[in-house]
């Protein structure tokens, strides 16, 4: 070891390579002097190393070190790549690091804990609503020891990089070659002439061999790495044709661009809907920028994919009992934009809107304004049923703004008797369940619970527990909200209000429960960090698809053994019903208890039943058998004899009793 760190002394002086290396004087106005920047920021001799993970959080806040700070919430640990500010700034959770002075004097630290192989720098400016600040060139230097600092140099000059131009763009700096040191610093020395010295940054290094540590590692054998549109297509054929017996490729529609929406479907009868089997998905990439859970969704396919063939217990009977399908790029053209840039560079948002620059998790119908004010005027159920809201004219309409993405994905919603869904998106740990919107007009967060709150909680709970970090207290916070307080879990409506989320109008207009999962901090991760976010998620994945099971399940039929369509199953207590599939069969998510349930059926007369659900996984079997109303099947056989309904003295005995009523008889 003590070989290694001679050598590492050693490298630290070493004289850049002059071939291909190309530097321009410019004037830099806050020292007044001519110096060298790099003309080319990514060429250089030497491999790329991956980002240390300021912006994943495997950095540790005290790994990070500043000359100087303007104050706590501006301090060296907010100095992350792409961290956001809080909703009120000057507040503990301020988007960068910001010097306590502007001179050229000043530095950010990062600590590496052992020798690493540093190949550049990515920088970013402060997230603001309100300042401008960010710096346009800095100095980089390194230390084995964190007081004797090597600058880097080119030649016999200081070498001196390029900064950023604006405060949200990510600029990266590669070095000529590469340096080994264990601390890292970066030295402003210019910066924007109405702003401040502020800087979000990550460093891209890697660790040097011999130097142990624990490192999450993994032991599946999957494509770890960022697919484009047509590697995605291509991967996807690949698991088809490795378990063509479980496996169905589809898609729900195009994109703006006219990408086709590519969706897998894994299930022992793929291609049809067995009665009395759930229908569950998971959905990635409806923000295009949000680039980790179009990739788990990815590896999950995989996964299954070859557990299945191993004969896996756990799996085999997931496909065997439910009917699985895995949307992994709800927005291919944001994706593509995003992919194009790159991992750490495409900031905070390029891709996250459709071509047309539309959010299409936020772009569907809001329906939750339609039911409250039912409910005010005490429509329900007389005028409208608390489920199943329909969606208003308007929004049907060819000139509304709806993006193309989201008439697809409400069309596949309507068509499929979906169970359970969750959407996988990115940029915080945490899982939110509906309302999304909040009740008071005008309010920015306020708790907003649904009619099935309890069991939203749970499922919300079921991802968040067994997910390695969520429930981390120890775990420090992406951007501003301690989630992990909360079990890694929050109502959406307590978070931020959204009207129109994909959430609430799947709770409203179909039998569907769907939840939103952030699935990390960093929305494009390096491919490097692949292996550990999946196992990060693998375990969530798996048990919130189990979730799918839990409640009760069954059969509404007639007298004739017959599946009756679009009856609707209500559960006393819980102001929200849900609807048989065509066959007749129903799922009916629940906590474990025991219920009084109602079955119904235009037409028909009602069934009541106790239905107890038990903790033990496994919906409880709950059937019911409903006969015709005489009146219903009066008007049947009058219909079948080519003879009008008896309307007339049904009238009558009508107006008989409404004159009683008034004489008061």
């Amino acid at each position: 070891m003590k070989g290694l760190f001679a050598k590492a002394r050693i490298s630290l002086l070493i004289t850049f390579y002059k071939s291909g290396f190309v530097c321009t004087p410019v004037n830099i106005n806050h020292t007044g002097v001519s110096v060298f920047v790099n003309a080319n920021s990514s060429f250089s001799l030497y491999p790329e190393c991956p980002p240390m993970g300021l912006e994943t959080l495997k950095i540790d806040d005290f790994q990070l070190h500043a000359s100087t700070t303007k104050r706590y919430g501006l301090g060296a640990h907010r100095g992350r790549l792409n961290i956001q500010a809080g909703l009120y700034e000057d507040d503990l959770y301020d988007g960068a690091w910001c010097a306590g002075r502007d001179d050229p004097l000043q530095w950010f630290e990062v600590d590496a804990r052992r020798l690493t192989k540093f190949t550049g720098v990515i920088t970013q400016g402060r997230s603001s609503l309100w300042s401008s600040d960010w710096v346009t060139s800095y100095k980089v230097m390194v230390s084995n020891d964190s007081h004797t600092w090597i600058t880097l140099k080119n030649g016999s000059e200081d070498l001196i990089f390029s900064g950023n131009r604006e405060k949200e763009i990510p600029v990266r700096n590669i070095f000529p070659v590469p340096v080994i040191g264990r601390y890292i610093r970066v030295n402003p020395r210019s910066w924007f002439n109405s702003g401040n010295i502020c800087m979000r940054v990550e460093i891209l290094g890697c660790p040097m061999p011999g130097d142990g540590r624990n490192e999450v590692i993994t032991t599946d054998n999957l494509d770890f790495r960022h697919h484009s549109y047509k590697e995605m297509r291509q991967l996807m054929k690949v698991v088809n044709e490795m378990c063509p017996n479980i496996t169905r490729i589809y898609n729900i529609g195009k994109s703006h661009s006219g990408l086709k929406l590519y969706a897998i479907e894994i299930s022992d009868n793929p291609g049809e809907h067995e009665a009395g089997e759930p229908e569950f998905r998971y959905t990635a990439g409806a923000h295009g920028n949000e680039v980790l859970g179009r990739e788990l969704l990815l590896l999950l396919m995989q996964f299954m994919c070859q557990e299945y063939l191993s004969g896996n217990p756990r799996i085999r009977h997931l496909v065997e009992e439910t009917r699985i399908h895995l949307l992994p790029s709800v927005n291919p053209d944001g994706y593509e934009k995003a992919f194009e840039v790159g991992s750490e560079l495409s900031g905070w948002s390029l891709g996250r809107w459709s071509n047309d620059g539309i959010d299409i998790h936020h772009n569907f119908p809001d329906l939750d304004s339609i039911l409250w004010e039912a409910e005010a005027k005490k429509w329900i159920p007389r005028k409208m049923f608390n489920h199943h809201v329909p969606i208003p004219e308007w929004y049907l309409s060819k000139n509304a703004s709806v993006a193309v993405e989201t008439r697809a994905l409400i069309a596949w919603m309507e068509k499929m008797p979906f169970v359970l869904g969750g959407n996988l998106q990115g940029g915080e740990l945490v899982v939110t369940f509906p309302y999304d919107k909040t009740r008071t007009q005008g309010v920015s967060r306020e708790p907003t619970p649904t009619p099935d709150d309890h069991v939203f909680r749970w499922l919300a709970f079921s991802y968040a527990s067994t997910h390695r970090l969520m429930t981390d207290a120890s775990q420090r916070v992406c951007h501003t909200e301690a989630f992990a307080k909360e079990d890694g879990t929050i109502n959406g409506a307590s978070w931020h209000t959204a009207a129109g989320s994909m959430n609430d109008f799947s709770y409203l207009h179909t039998n569907c429960f769907e939840l939103s999962m952030y699935v990390g901090c960093d929305k494009f991760p390096h491919e490097s960090e692949l292996p550990e976010e999946w196992e990060n998620n693998r375990e969530s994945l798996l048990v919130f698809m189990e979730q799918v099971h839990r409640g009760i399940r069954g059969v509404v039929r007639d007298l004739q053994g017959r599946g009756i369509a679009n009856a609707i199953i209500s559960v006393e207590g819980i102001g929200h019903d849900i609807r048989t599939a065509a066959d007749g069969d129903y799922w009916r998510l629940l906590n474990p208890g025991e219920y009084r349930v109602t079955a119904r059926a235009e037409g028909y007369s009602f069934a009541i039943k106790k239905c107890e659900v038990g903790y033990e996984m496994g919906a409880t079997r709950c059937d019911f058998v409903i006969g015709r109303t005489n009146l219903s099947r009066i008007k049947e056989i009058m219909e079948k004899f080519n003879k009008q309904p008896i309307r007339l003295p049904v009238r009558q005995l009508q107006a008989r009793r409404s004159r009683a009523r008034r004489l008061g008889t």
